[in-house]
């Protein structure tokens, strides 16, 4: 657990430090082009931006060597490319594991159900105030004209045609485009359940799934912790220099609300959904699991707080030990409320940042890909940020200007990850008093104390 948080905290340290010397160097940058411009000496400067900043695709010639955005596409390229399996693998085992028959009954229904109750609801409030905020115009970007690359819309299509497309006609045409994720989570959901109703037959399968699993999640903490420390620096300072600094209230008024959205959902759907359901006093519940979400924020882990949550819930709630040990350990693998709230300020950011004009359908849409996401989101650093891409790319968000925005949010996700994990265990501890009180194994003189 201390190595786990060690690296964890490294980690947190070399984002801080790409992105406070992206921003350096991107501004020094900037500085010096606004200083030389019409001079002599904007040849010196055209020759950096050649070594550094040339969009290297842009050109017919060698015209410049781009270094930074070579790095920082080769960095976006090798998350890209594990994307298709990253879906398929964990979304895949996550539905095969939950649905083990040994595990089903009236308990994992209704632990299931309210789980995803309280999806639906996290992930519909949080994109219409993210859509609220976006109305503000706090989102918006000013770009110069002719660095404005051919913008995404949702605009015009029928939101009925996603469904058709959900259901890919080749498989494996479906699995070889990240623009498809849709597909590819259906073809998830199919090899999950079929897992499940026939395990003998399927149990290579399921082998070969985890083992690929296994990689995958290998490849991406490699990358995250090895890669994009570097990766951040080079896209956060070559958007200074060659967009400005218009970037960066953006970013902040996406870490203020993505933070006010998690805490307001904290207090509110969980207090209310105890209420409606069980008729309980929902101001002794918050008392009780504040600490909870208090630990929760400060490890910054899902993992380390079970034992407490837990123990809170079975000691100071009235929970039954046994029901606790299911409802809990499948909360801490499949409720990420939190992360599908933040997916939803995300996307909200981001397209906005980007040009897009970010509709309710499009929110729509981003909403039940991040659900579908969100409950096979892999043990990973930094998981939540890294399945922004994948909703992404389900949207179609795949220009520069998109690939900017994610980069903050990736680099950016620290403070804001610390509201999301507390949205995400509050949750667990909110459906266990629901479910023990549905089953009647609630100790209401316990909870009421």
């Amino acid at each position: 657990m201390g190595n786990t948080k060690n690296k964890k905290n490294s980690l947190v340290r070399n984002m801080l430090i790409s992105v406070a010397a992206g921003f350096a160097v991107g501004i020094v940058c900037l500085l010096i082009k606004q200083m030389v411009a019409g001079s002599d000496a904007e040849k010196i400067w055209n020759i950096v931006d050649a070594l550094l900043f040339q969009d290297i695709t842009a050109t017919t010639s060698l015209e410049g060597i781009g270094l930074f955005y070579i790095i920082g596409q080769l960095f976006m390229h090798a998350l890209q490319m594990m994307i298709v399996p990253l879906v398929l693998t964990s979304l895949s085992l996550a539905l095969c594991s939950l649905a083990d028959p040994k595990r089903l009954g009236k308990i994992a229904v209704r632990t299931l159900i309210t789980y995803l109750c309280f999806y639906v609801v996290a992930a519909t409030l949080a994109a219409a105030m993210a859509y609220g905020v976006k109305c503000l115009g706090v989102f918006n970007v000013t770009l110069p004209g002719e660095e404005v690359n051919e913008l995404v819309t949702m605009e015009g299509y029928n939101p009925l045609v996603t469904v058709v497309n959900a259901v890919p006609q080749n498989w494996i045409s479906a699995m070889s485009s990240n623009n498809t994720i849709l597909s590819v989570v259906v073809i998830a959901i199919v090899l999950g359940l079929i897992m499940t109703v026939i395990p003998e037959k399927t149990k290579n399968l399921k082998a070969v799934i985890e083992d690929a699993n296994e990689i995958v999640q290998y490849f991406l903490n490699w990358l995250i912790n090895k890669c994009a420390p570097i990766g951040i620096f080079c896209m956060i300072s070559r958007a200074l220099a060659v967009y400005g600094v218009e970037y960066i209230l953006p970013t902040v008024a996406w870490i203020v609300t993505t933070i006010c959205v998690s805490l307001i959902l904290v207090c509110t759907i969980y207090p209310i959904g105890i209420l409606l359901t069980t008729g309980l006093s929902p101001i002794k519940f918050m008392k009780k699991v504040a600490k909870v979400g208090v630990f929760a924020a400060a490890c910054n882990s899902s993992a380390a707080t079970l034992p407490l949550n837990t123990s809170t819930c079975i000691d100071e709630l009235g929970c039954s030990e046994e029901i606790s040990s299911f409802v809990l350990p499948t909360g801490m693998t499949i409720n990420m409320n939190g992360t599908t709230a933040m997916h939803m300020c995300a996307i909200t950011f981001i397209g906005t940042a980007a040009g897009i004009n970010v509709t309710p359908a499009t929110l729509a849409m981003a909403a039940f890909l991040s659900i579908c996401t969100a409950v096979g989101t892999p043990a990973i650093p930094v998981a939540g940020t890294t399945m922004v891409y994948v909703v992404m790319m389900g949207l179609g968000f795949n220009t520069e200007l998109c690939l900017i925005g994610y980069s903050l949010v990736l680099a950016m996700n620290y403070l804001p990850g610390m509201a999301v994990i507390t949205l995400n265990v509050i949750g667990d501890a909110a459906t266990n008093v629901i479910v023990n009180f549905k089953e009647k194994a609630l100790d209401i003189d316990k909870y009421n104390s």
